[in-house]
Order: C-alpha cells, then structure tokens, then sequence
C-alpha cells in the first residue's frame, strides 16, 4: 500500500517536472516582453525577490554623509546611468521605460524615498534578473552606489542646490 502511494507520488512529481520542462521548451511560457506573464511566474519573480533582499540588504545606514556635495554627486550619476530608465525630474517615462518588461518605477513620481536605504543599495548593486534592472557591481564604486543611494532616499527633500541641479537634469536625457 504505501508502496504504492509512494510510487503515485513520484509519478506526479516527475509528470509535473516533465510538463514544466515542456511548457518552457516548447515556447508555451511568453519570452516577449509586451506580453503578460503567467500568474506563476509573477510569484515565483515576487517571492524570491522579497527572499533575497530580505536576506542580503544591508542593513546599517549610508556611510556618506548628506550634504550638497555627495547629493550633487549623485544626481549626476542617477542623471548618467539611471534616467533613461527612471526618469529625470519630470517624472515622464522614456520609450525605453514604456518598452521593458517590467516597467521601472519613474522615481521623480514613484519615489524610493520610504524604502530602506539598504535595500536600494541592493538594488543599484546587484541589479534585479529577468528586468531590465543591471548590476552597477562593475561600473560604480561603493561610495557611488552610496551617493545614489543618497540621492534616491532624500529626493524629496533636497537641498536647495541639489534640487537646483535636479531639476537641471534634462528630460531629453530620459527620453533618448
């Protein structure tokens, strides 16, 4: 009896490994990005996000110090590496924001402002696979990757020279 529970077990086991092997190489699970994914996808995506951040994100606070300087600074590289994604101070979303799966966040309207300072960090460093998020691991230093970070958390609240410098960032650059 249990022998043979054991065996329908691993008959659904394998028929289900089986299924999703075909659903995927058969091309039956969308590759497009303007197409809308499968419920399971957008929990397996969801879930294992939340996992690592929650098990990976730093969590002492930013190391640079806010003044104008590091803000400037930071602009300046969110202005370099981020705008055509994120948005500049206009908040419009570029043609490459509207054609990635998934769509970025247009952070002038969205905000990162209430997550932790960790966790964007994390974001900016390690990048987000199967988006069109990269990993700035190789291209930024840590204190880069601090000052954008800086930047993205107090964007709200700029001094009065860096929101000068903020809003100075053209918005032609977002929407190369």
């Amino acid at each position: 009896m249990a022998k043979g529970f054991l065996y329908g077990v691993l008959t659904v086991i394998i028929a289900g490994l089986v299924g999703a092997f075909l659903f995927v190489t058969r091309g039956w699970m969308p590759a497009n990005a303007d197409a809308t994914p499968p419920t399971i996808e957008k929990w397996m995506a969801r879930s294992s996000l939340r996992a690592t951040l929650q098990r990976e994100m730093i969590k002492t606070p930013n190391p640079v110090a806010f003044n104008d300087e590091n803000l400037i600074a930071g602009i300046k590289l969110y202005a370099v590496n981020c705008a055509a994604c994120h948005g500049a101070s206009d908040g419009n979303a570029s043609n490459i924001a509207k054609g990635l799966y998934q769509h970025p966040p247009q952070l002038a309207k969205d905000g990162v402002t209430d997550d932790p300072e960790g966790k964007i960090y994390w974001f900016v460093k390690h990048g987000v696979r199967l988006t069109g998020m990269p990993s700035y691991t190789s291209t930024l230093t840590d204190q880069q990757i601090w000052q954008v970070v800086l930047f993205l958390k107090h964007m709200d609240g700029l001094t009065a020279e860096a929101n000068k410098v903020w809003k100075e960032v053209p918005s032609q650059l977002a929407h190369l």
